[in-house]
């Protein structure tokens, strides 16, 4: 038997050990595209496969991302192109801002959202196809963009229920030289006491030392309370620029920890930094992760131009959140009311299996706010009792009886009630009441 690949999994109708039904999501996806709307974003939808370089380039060649997690191989063309499957969107998302000149005289508001594929060991809330919403906005370096951001995912936890349940961390990186100056100091005082760090904080002393303050050794970071500190390295403009973040949130009243030690896992964030986390998942504390990339369009751009010279960039923020992740929590704290497939369920007697097709049809098109199914044209009693697994509240009855009566039989599938209705207008649907 073939069955999926091991973590990519199949969403359905109804819940699985790994997955919540195509119901919730469904839900999810409304709730949080509604508030986007609300903010005047605007949706963008890319590819999922994207040159190799391209991620090496923006997320950095150190990275666990790009050093363990790509789902990377060439193609058919001549000579071959590394290709990925994408493993984030914000690189992607910027690809496509450059490509396609969406930076000139505008200052796009982007979103997306669907799969990304990370080759890491599965479990609960991290697969190796997951699904994400992914939010960018270009163009302006002030800190009112970054409070934007934030609140509109304040206002994402609100909508659905979870706001109690979720921490604002938030931190500074500064610009890349006062980055650069802070991670020689911390390389200099951990060279001595490389011996004691955990083997992953071994390995990234030499590539990626900035993740060593969030590793989750205890040895680790008990040898980080007497390190350097990130803020100790911050000019006066970085300091402003988060001072005003701040003081935005507090006005919004959007509640807020700085937590020195939160750097990002990828190479092109620089300034703010922010992460939702709750306590309610376990290992996986992090929901919804963002911050400042102003560098990264500039990088980009000089990949793409023939020149050697540094390209100008633009200021941009984002952030992105896991869905299996955000559907795990809101399964634990505030789940979503069950949904029934159908409002309406239209029987009808196999001799007159035709008017029941075209009562129903006629129901569709006169009452779009209504979900209406059929069963195919068995008996009266199976094809009830399909309509008592849709979870419809009501079912139509048609029979020859009611044809030739001109009446209409409905059963409250609720209460078990059923009543018969002189319907005059049978196949003007309109005139229907629910």
């Amino acid at each position: 038997m073939i069955k999926s690949i091991k973590g990519f999994n199949d969403i359905l109708q109804v819940a699985t050990d790994v997955s919540r039904p195509c119901s919730e999501w469904r839900q999810l996806e409304k709730t949080l595209v509604n508030v986007l709307d609300r903010f005047g974003f605007e949706q963008i939808r890319l590819p999922i496969v994207e040159e190799t370089q391209l991620f090496a380039r923006a997320i950095g060649d150190a990275t666990d991302i790009v050093e363990k997690e790509m789902f990377s191989f060439t193609d058919k063309s001549d000579p071959p192109t590394p290709i990925t499957l994408r493993p984030e969107g914000t690189a992607g998302a910027v690809r496509a801002v450059i490509e396609h000149n969406l930076l000139r005289g505008d200052n796009p508001k982007l979103w997306y959202m669907g799969p990304m594929f990370r080759y890491e060991q599965p479990q609960k809330g991290r697969y190796r196809q997951f699904h994400q919403l992914g939010v960018e906005s270009f163009g302006s370096e002030l800190p009112d963009a970054d409070a934007e951001l934030i609140a509109m995912t304040y206002m994402m936890w609100q909508s659905l229920g979870i706001d109690h349940e979720l921490t604002l961390q938030i931190n500074s990186l500064g610009e890349p030289e006062e980055r650069r100056a802070y991670r020689q100091a911390l390389v200099d005082y951990l060279t001595d006491k490389k011996d004691q760090l955990d083997a992953d904080s071994q390995r990234r002393l030499s590539t990626n030392p900035l993740r060593i303050l969030d590793s989750k050794d205890v040895n680790t970071q008990a040898l980080l309370v007497d390190a350097p500190k990130l803020n100790e390295f911050l000019g006066e403009e970085s300091q402003a620029h988060f001072a005003k973040v701040q003081q935005y949130l507090t006005t919004l009243g959007i509640e807020f920890d700085i937590n020195p030690k939160l750097v990002r896992g990828l190479d092109y964030y620089n300034k703010t930094v922010f992460e939702w986390v709750t306590d309610k998942l376990g290992a996986q504390a992090t929901v919804c992760a963002g911050g400042r990339y102003d560098g990264l369009v500039g990088q980009l751009k000089t990949l793409k131009s023939d020149s050697n010279k540094p390209a100008q960039s633009a200021p941009a923020i984002g952030f992105a959140m896991g869905l299996e992740r955000l559907l795990l929590l809101i399964q634990a704290v505030n789940p979503f009311a069950d949904t029934a497939a159908c409002d309406v369920f239209v029987v009808a007697h196999p001799d007159v299996y035709e008017q029941g097709l075209k009562y129903a049809q006629s129901l569709r098109q006169n009452r779009p706010d209504l979900r209406i199914k059929t069963a195919s044209a068995t008996s009266l009693k199976s094809q009830m009792k399909k309509a008592d697994k849709s979870g419809a509240q009501l079912t139509v009855i048609l029979a020859q009886d009611e044809i030739d009566k001109q009446q209409i039989s409905i059963k409250n599938m609720q209460t078990g009630e059923q009543a018969v209705y002189v319907d005059t207008w049978l196949f003007s649907a309109e005139n229907f009441a629910g």
